[in-house]
């Protein structure tokens, strides 16, 4: 009997870091080590998603409205200002609250791309999976979403992408109309989409007077939030010596209840009566935005009082990322 050969593999072609892809983690890895990706060039990004970047939009041009826009409006868009300026065929970049059918993004037909804000994320950074989406939509074809993914773990972020020097200015609309510039050749899904969103929306305003706070309608009773910049622990600090002094509200009727903590920033609430609208708020929030100034310059430390006002802000606060 003839012997048998050994059988001899091919060796694959190995890639560089910078060259292999991103595939399912269970996938053979691209660049031929003949592993899982998941244990091989997939351990950067899988470490990407186990780690949460707690301000994923510190950095941008409107941070406070950037959180706002992600949290707590329903409805709302913002032109974004790229660093390296629009694409050849690409007239304008709209960040949007939410998009049809809960997109991530989408090229509409005349190349302008609508970026979605409200949509879950594959890693812990925020910014890294929004900023993969807007390149991928920068270059797909014109009337077409883009689909979700996992962004490669050293693909830029947001802050790369985005001029530091742009202005960022939510435009807050009553419903999702902005989604169909041709509401008369929008296919079922998306009238039906649009529909539901509307149905569900609560109205929301934006003050002008002061920055990222935001008036809202529920049928108990309105509500005040306001997202801020300042370091936490200082806030609290500083919201607890209004409290305990009487002056942390914003007019008759009106009662700070509490504060989110959202993507790295606080959010203080106001309870409002129901007959308080938005422009009613505007000259009580300027008001309490310089108390808040000069509760946060003082370096005293809290009395007894404010420290138990401190307590129940803080227990009445809530984590919504």
């Amino acid at each position: 009997m003839a012997k048998k050969r050994p059988q001899t593999k091919a060796k694959r072609p190995q890639l560089s870091d910078t060259e292999v892809p991103v595939v399912g983690a269970r996938e053979p890895c691209p660049c031929g080590s003949g592993r899982r990706y998941k244990a091989c060039h997939g351990r950067a990004a899988a470490q990407a998603v186990t780690e949460l970047v707690h301000r994923p939009f510190e950095g941008l041009p409107g941070e406070c409205d950037w959180v706002a826009l992600r949290e707590l409006v329903p409805a709302a868009t913002a032109e974004l200002t790229l660093k390296d300026g629009l694409p050849e065929g690409v007239p304008s970049v709209t960040l949007a609250t939410v998009l049809p059918m809960a997109w991530p993004a989408l090229r509409r037909d005349d190349g302008s791309v609508l970026l979605g804000l409200q949509n879950d994320t594959a890693s812990g950074d925020l910014s890294r999976d929004l900023a993969d989406t807007l390149q991928r939509a920068l270059t797909a074809q014109p009337g077409t979403p883009v689909q979700g993914r996992r962004a490669p773990a050293d693909g830029p972020r947001l802050q790369d992408l985005i001029d530091p020097q742009g202005t960022f200015e939510p435009v807050v609309h009553s419903g999702f109309e902005f989604w169909v510039p041709d509401p008369e050749n929008a296919t079922p899904e998306v009238t039906a989409s649009l529909e539901r969103a509307n149905a569900a929306a609560i109205p929301t305003v934006r003050l002008q007077g002061v920055d990222a706070a935001y008036w809202c309608e529920t049928p108990e009773k309105n509500h005040l939030r306001w997202v801020m910049p300042h370091a936490e622990e200082r806030l609290l600090d500083a919201l607890a010596r209004l409290q305990a002094a009487g002056r942390s509200g914003l007019g008759e009727g009106t009662r700070l209840v509490g504060s989110f903590r959202a993507h790295g920033l606080t959010v203080p609430v106001w309870d409002l009566p129901s007959g308080v609208g938005a422009q009613d708020v505007e000259k009580l929030a300027a008001e309490f935005a310089e108390r808040l100034a000069e509760a946060l310059a003082s370096d005293v430390p809290l009395t007894a009082e404010e420290r138990r006002a401190r307590g129940g802000l803080t227990n009445r606060q809530v984590t919504l990322s």
